[in-house]
């Protein structure tokens, strides 16, 4: 099991937190959702999308980001942000075994104050003209690099 986690910003789309609370429980990663959610954390497309697979991940909920900030910080764990506003690709990033990595909401991101507080911001590099990816397929790119270079084997 890895001490890193993946945190999501107001997720506004029940089939991608279950997808990616899947994919948490299937790598052994922690999982923050950052409140409010578009929709309601026990919505049957979260269900579905994240199968029986949501008794075994380790999920936490802060009601809002402040809540999440106060409990980041005492754990001195730091935060790393996908964005597509970053510079540094997320295969040039070295990440450490307990970092968080943030995935902001499908349809708005992370707002300026939050973007400020993430200690690094790393990007998927893309062909031009195309927006991003899928905030699933992001966050299991993104963690499978960071389990790659941290040593975690399952």
């Amino acid at each position: 099991m890895s001490s890193l986690r993946i945190a999501l910003y107001q997720p506004d789309i029940p089939g991608n937190t279950g997808t990616i609370l899947r994919l948490a429980a299937c790598l052994g990663l922690g999982v923050d959702i950052i409140e409010p959610a578009g929709f309601d954390i026990s919505d049957r497309n979260l269900k579905r999308a994240g199968m029986d697979y949501l008794a075994s991940v380790s999920l936490v909920r802060h009601v809002d980001w402040q809540a999440f900030e106060t409990w980041r910080t005492a754990s001195g764990r730091r935060l790393v942000l996908a964005s597509t506003k970053a510079a540094t690709p997320y295969v040039e990033h070295a990440f450490l075994a307990d970092d968080i990595l943030l995935f902001g909401r499908e349809s708005a991101g992370v707002p300026d104050h939050v973007h400020e507080a993430a200690a690094a911001r790393i990007l998927i590099p893309m062909v031009e003209g195309q927006r991003s990816i899928n905030v699933a397929v992001s966050a299991a790119m993104i963690a499978g690099e960071a389990l790659r270079q941290t040593s975690w084997s399952a």
